[in-house]
């Protein structure tokens, strides 16, 4: 297993549930089809099978798992803020009225609202933060001022939180030196990636017609149409492998950055060749049969969609970013790591993995580190550990 071992417990899972109050709340900015959310899907779904009861609050009900998270009958409370600051009074509001045991909140801005109202609302909630980026990259990819604070802010609030929680050792130890925090306080849980259905997905009717047509290779790549996901950069190492063979690339994804991408795609002269078709609830069916998937990143806190590709036994080659990728791929051992932002290189191994394929049922086997059981009971453990705490702190 890859969880790291600098801040474990000695927990027995014998009895878990019967001695942890089992009211958890997750709590989001919105249901975009961002790692974090789909993440935090999952998470419910384990939680819920282990017979805890959960809901999710979010700031605003949006984004493209709403349908998801309704199809599921999951209860969903939206706090109807358009910003996350204005949730504050309306979040301690709902803790004061449902009073979960534990609030499991993603995403910085969001993490230090958890915090704050919980003591705004004045109740024993445990609030436990989960960061899911690399949180100095993140800071250093937006110049406005909501990201330029977040350092000081990290540094005096989160300590007050119950736990905090990175999804890899190298999101913690970023962390912890960005917001000066005791990495002894940092724990490391992997995303929960690979769940019991993943055969009968994968195997579903493919919904893109690239990958039943009889043509050439088609290669994937998934996440959001932003600056972070360096898309640019892919297009350019495809151009690469194109010279010595023919191609095609199929990048799922909505965001900001689609008209500079289609620009650029038209500039490159691979209109025909690459294609934008946007969000898909589930991605398996496309990863499963895509020759390579790509991820051509700059920074990654954890890196689902490698994960996602192994439990397919699709070949992954990635750019190796600060901090998950090279972690899931053991340092290249199940996947080929290029520099970041380098499309000659990464063409290079696009190339490489194209000509010699890893063995599938080996790259099946590592995924299996990240089963939705297993991190499951690693979340729960440290719920349990946490309410042991609060037994036992006089009042």
């Amino acid at each position: 297993m890859i969880f790291d071992n600098h801040y474990s417990h000695p927990f027995d899972k014998t009895g878990l549930i019967l001695s942890l109050k089992s009211d958890i709340a997750l709590y989001l900015p919105n249901l975009t089809a961002g790692g974090a959310e789909r993440t935090f899907l999952r998470l419910a779904a384990g939680f819920r099978a282990r017979g805890c009861s959960v809901r999710l609050v979010v700031d605003r009900a949006e984004g493209g798992l709403l349908d998801s998270v309704r199809a599921e009958g999951l209860p969903l409370d939206s706090l109807d803020a358009r910003r996350t600051l204005l949730a504050l009074p309306r979040l301690a509001g709902w803790l004061r009225r449902n009073r979960p045991a534990v609030l499991l909140s993603a995403i910085t801005h969001n993490n230090l609202i958890a915090v704050w109202a919980r003591a705004l609302g004045g109740v024993s909630t445990r609030i436990v933060v989960s960061e899911h980026t690399v949180a100095s990259a993140q800071a250093t990819a937006h110049a406005n001022w909501q990201y330029r604070v977040l350092a000081p802010l990290c540094h005096a609030i989160y300590p007050r939180a119950a736990a905090i929680v990175a999804v890899s050792a190298g999101a913690a130890a970023d962390l912890a030196a960005y917001a000066r925090l005791d990495r002894q306080r940092i724990e490391v849980i992997p995303n929960p990636v690979v769940t019991l259905d993943y055969p009968q997905r994968a195997a579903a009717p493919c919904p893109h017609p690239w990958f039943g047509d009889g043509g050439p290779p088609v290669l994937i790549a998934a996440g959001r149409l932003v600056s972070l996901k360096d898309f640019p950069t892919l297009l350019r190492a495809l151009v690469v492998v194109r010279r010595q063979m023919p191609v095609r690339l199929v990048i799922l994804g909505e965001g900001p950055e689609r008209g500079a991408l289609l620009a650029l795609r038209q500039q490159l002269g691979l209109d025909a060749v690459v294609d934008f078709p946007g969000f898909y609830a589930d991605p398996l069916p496309l990863f499963a049969r895509a020759a390579v998937l790509v991820s051509s990143s700059r920074f990654e806190g954890f890196g689902l969609t490698l994960v996602e590709a192994l439990a397919c036994g699709t070949p992954v080659v990635s750019t190796d970013c600060p901090t998950g990728p090279a972690e899931i791929l053991a340092d290249g051992a199940y996947g080929r790591l290029v520099p970041v932002g380098d499309a000659e290189a990464l063409g290079a191994a696009l190339l490489a993995s194209l000509a010699t394929p890893p063995d599938r049922a080996r790259l099946q086997r590592r995924a299996q580190d990240y089963t939705l059981d297993t991190v499951t009971d690693r979340y729960l453990a440290l719920f349990r550990h946490l309410e042991a705490l609060q037994s036992t702190t006089p009042a």
